[in-house]
Parts: C-alpha cells; structure tokens; sequence
C-alpha cells in the first residue's frame, strides 16, 4: 500500500463551503483548487475507538468506487487506480482531501467508519463552482443610427459553472428587452471537455440623439460571479441636421475697429464641413470649417448676416449685428466769455448706434440736469463737461464759461460783507472780507496781517480772512479790484490793550453794582425786621392798657392798621 505522508497534506490549500442539501452535507469547492470533504461533519477522532475509517465514492449505475482506508494504528493506504490517483488523501479527523477540482468532481463521496461492531456511512454531495474568465464586448457597432434596432455589441462570459446570466447596462442603468428600442438574446455553450459553459448576450438598441455619449457595460449575476463589470464601450450616433445657429463672437460689445467671427453651428451627427455664409448680399463658400472672421468692423458693418448648409441651402440661420459707435459735438465749447445778463443753450449732438447716458458737472460736481440759461450771472462762471456713455463706449466735451458784466462800472466787484471777530487766544483780531465779481477780484488790505485762509474762486464769489494784532484803535479799509473796476470797504477795530482794559473795568463794575444791591436789599431786611419787633411791643402795650381802663380803643385801632401798612411796604422795598 501506498501512503500520503503527513507533512504533504498540510501543504495544501483548502477551500471548503458548507451546507445542507436534501438531507446530505453539500461541500462547494472551486475548480482547479483543493477542497477539504468532512466525514460525519467533522465529528471523527481517528484517537477514538475507530477501527477503520475508508473513503469511497459513487461511480453511477449503482457502482462505487474506493478512494482511501486508515487503520488503527496504520497509515493511510491509497486504493485508488483511476482518476483519482495522485489527488486524494486524508487530513485530520478523517477528513478527505481532493485536489484539482474539476466538473467531474461532482457526485457522492461516502465516508465508512468502523468503530467497535458498528459501521456507519456518512455521504457527502460535492459541487464544483467557478467564476467566468471576466467579460468581454465584441462585434461592436461602428455607429448608430437614429430610431432604427441595430445590433449594438455581443458580452460574452467563457468558462464559468454554473452558466452566468449576463446583464445590460447604460449610464449605470439596467436595460431590459422591451420588443421595440431594446432587444437582448442570450445563448450558453457548453465545453465536450471541460463541461465549463460561455454564456453570450447581444444587445440591438434603438439609439436616440440624447445616447451621442452614453457609456453601455455589461455585467454578470450567479453565486460566485455578482459584480463582475465589463469595460465600458461609447458609440457614434448618425443623425441628420435639423436646426443650425449663427453664432457671433464679441456680439454684444462690439464697437468699430475689433473683429468679429461667425460660426454656423449644426445639429447633426457627423457635423457638416461645408457652409454658406451671406455677408449683407455677398455670398461666401467655406469648407472643411464653420467659422468666417471679419476684421476690422465699422458702422457700415452693421445688419442681418446668414450661413446655410452647401448640401441644402434652404437650411439657413440668421443673425442681426450692430458695431457700436458714438459720435458727440458740443456748441459752444472751449473758452466762451458772455456778458451778464446774456442768455446761453448750449447744444450737444450725439450721433450713435443705440441710447446712451447723459451727465454734467461743473466745476467737479455733478449737475441735475442740463446747463440752460436765460440770463447769465457772475455765479454762472465755471468749468462745463458732459460725459456720454454707450456700454463700453465713453465721450467727452467741455466749455470755460466767464462771465464779465455789460458795462465797465457793472463789472466792478463788490464787497458783500467785511466784519470781525476776536481770536480764540483773546491775543489778536480775525478780519473776514467777502467779495463777488467776474473775473476773479484780487483782494487787500489797508494794515499788514496775516492771511489765514482764501477760498477758491468759485461762483464769482471768494473770501479772504487775515489775522491782526492792533496796538491802536485804527480804521482798516478791505479792497477788492479786477480789470474792470475797484471796491472798498472799511471797518473800525480797537487796540487789543484797550479792549482787555475796558472788559476788565466793566467786570470791576459789574462787580461793584452787584456788591450795592446786595447792601441795600440787607438793610431792608433789616429795617422790616426792627419795624415788625417794634409793632409787636405797641401791640402789646397797647392791649394792656385798654384791658384796663377801656380807653382810647378805637384811636389805638387806626394806630395799629397804619402800622400794619407801613410794615408791609417796607417789606415789598425789601423784596424789590
């Protein structure tokens, strides 16, 4: 007898899958791997009162064929001449172990073990799974065409048991036959030698435009294969153009002197390669593209432009075009002199390809509306600028308005106010002279200061203050002249040494005067009080005497209200 050393069975990989069919353990093992079969569930302890332990297994037609047998105290003897020869041996707890699984494979071992004068026979179903070679697409259509059922791709799965069932997808999205857009034939095959099955599927799709970049895979679905996905295939899909669009670049800004391009842009599928494009009456051919740039646009450029296809003119899209532009002309503009009282419209012309925006300023500050005037005033003077604005577009124009005055002596400036003030120091005097005129007065003084401060020149009206320290009273004159005549004005300011002194004697004063009041209105307090205690003493007296003798009662009475009286006046005084 041959026997299987112990060390060449732990060499071997073991694959084992479990369960229970029609009251026999079934072991599923994988082709071409070795699969471990338990006897009695893996119950037998060969360390037991086991005498003999024999593998066989069933050869069909009520046949059976022995595999292996192990004695007590014996080695593993191999009985086996067949195809099993060399493949099977025993592992631990009696276990049979079958290596190289093939389809063949699949059938009753039977496990006999002897223990004492029993002898039990524990059957084992095996079956023999294996997963198919991965998947493949092939036939594969080389375009499709629009609502017409066309043989799209063939998957096929080789080499799998049991056979796989084979799925369609699109965009991840499961097709399923439906007798119309989708139809789908699957077919197996099985291998004279091996028993292994190749399943095929072919899918005819109906294709639609939205399909042009649609992703199909497909993918197979048995015990041991679930989520074995193909590579994913595209496919061209044919249509024929059914709408074109002229499309212009730049179309929305453009102003004379860019370029511009045209493109005709087609539905179909392949793309057209030949255009027409109609350039307000003049017609060009283009080929092998459907683009056609025109340089350097002016105003004339503007209208309606078409392309077509070559193959049929009457499929055509049009386009209305406008090159922005903008022309202004503002008169009067530059330096305009006018005299007051004149009236002055000035009038700007805008020439452009669509509306724009009007604004003015003068002199830097944005106006309300429109300079127009009736009647000119020194305050009219100034700077004028109108912008114009057409998108991106941006035009400019201004005038220099003066105004001077109809005659010499009504040009002369004026002085509108001179006055004073004193500094916040209480060390020197701030002089103001404010004056308007057309053109700009100059301004001086009559005593050396120090200029503080002049304002622009703004409306024909200016402001110059200056700051003086007069030892002296003076008289200061303010003079304001341009070429058209001379003003002047005067103001008396007092020496800051006497006028510290007079505010000190009116505070010396006022002190003085409050001090009296305060005195006399004491000693009328004084002299109500010395009245009231003395009226109080005759009172009494006087009572006290007419309680007596019943004398002079009605004498006393006038006394008395006379008195009364004269206290009460006294005491208004003191109030006062």
């Amino acid at each position: 007898m041959h026997l299987l050393s112990a060390s060449c069975v732990c060499a071997l990989v073991i694959s084992v899958l479990l369960r229970q069919v029609s009251g026999l353990v079934t072991v599923i093992g994988l082709y071409g791997e070795t699969l471990e079969i338990p006897c009695n569930y893996g119950a037998v302890n060969a360390e037991e009162d086991v005498m003999i332990t024999k593998w066989k297994y069933d050869k069909g037609e009520g046949l059976s064929g022995d595999l292996l047998v192990k004695r007590k105290d014996h080695n593993v003897s191999i009985m086996t001449t067949d195809e099993y020869k060399g493949r099977v041996s025993m592992a631990a707890k009696s276990s049979l172990l079958l290596s190289a699984a093939k389809l063949s494979d699949q059938r009753t071992f039977t496990c006999m073990v002897v223990a004492g004068v029993d002898i039990t026979e524990y059957p084992v179903n095996v079956v023999i799974q294996k997963t198919p070679e991965g998947l493949e697409i092939s036939d594969k259509a080389e375009e499709l065409e629009i609502g017409k059922l066309t043989k799209l791709a063939k998957c096929v799965a080789k080499d799998s048991n049991p056979a796989v069932e084979i799925t369609w997808l699109k965009n991840n999205t499961t097709l399923k036959a439906d007798g119309k857009g989708i139809s789908i034939q699957a077919s197996v095959l099985v291998n004279d030698v091996t028993g292994l099955s190749t399943t095929s599927s072919v899918l005819e799709y109906s294709a639609q435009k939205e399909d042009t970049d649609a992703v199909f895979t497909c993918s197979t679905k048995n015990t041991l294969a679930a989520g074995i996905v193909s590579s994913p295939v595209t496919f061209s899909i044919t249509y024929s153009t059914e709408n074109l669009i002229l499309q212009v670049t730049g179309q929305d800004s453009l102003v004379e002197g860019d370029s511009m391009t045209l493109k005709c842009v087609a539905d179909g599928n392949p793309a057209p390669t030949a255009f027409n494009f109609h350039l307000k009456g003049e017609m060009v051919k283009v080929e092998n593209a459907d683009s056609y740039t025109i340089t350097d646009v002016s105003r004339n450029t503007t209208g309606e432009y078409k392309c077509s296809l070559v193959d049929d003119p009457t499929m055509e899209a049009s386009k209305a075009i406008t090159v922005n532009y903008l022309d202004i002309n503002l008169i009067p503009s530059g330096n305009i002199v006018k005299s007051a009282g004149e009236a002055l419209h000035p009038n700007l012309k805008i020439d452009s390809s669509g509306d724009t925006k009007v604004s003015w300023t003068k002199d830097n500050v944005k106006l309300d509306k429109e300079p127009k005037f009736a009647k000119l005033t020194f305050a009219d003077s100034g700077h004028y600028e109108c912008e114009v604005t057409l998108g991106l577009l941006n035009q400019k124009a201004s005038l220099e308005l003066t105004v001077e005055g109809l005659r010499p002596v009504a040009g002369v400036p004026v002085i509108t106010e001179l006055t004073k003030k004193r500094g916040e120091d209480g060390t020197h005097e701030e002089l103001i002279c404010k004056a308007e005129g057309s053109p700009k007065p100059a301004i001086s003084w009559s005593i050396n200061g120090t200029l503080i401060d002049e304002s622009p020149f703004v409306n024909g009206k200016i402001t110059q203050k200056i700051r003086v320290v007069p030892t002296e009273n003076l008289t200061v004159s303010c003079t304001v002249s341009n070429e058209l005549g001379v003003a002047t004005k005067t103001i008396n300011v007092s020496s800051i040494i006497e006028e510290v002194r007079m505010d000190k004697k009116a505070q010396t004063d006022e002190n003085d005067q409050t001090k009296l009041v305060v005195g006399v209105v004491v000693a009328l307090i004084v002299a109500t009080l010395v009245l009231g205690l003395a009226y109080l003493v005759y009172v009494k007296k006087f009572k006290q005497g007419s309680w007596k003798t019943g004398e002079k009662e009605n004498g006393s009475s006038e006394e008395e209200k006379k008195l009364e009286e004269k206290v009460e006046e006294n005491s208004q005084k003191a109030e006062v």
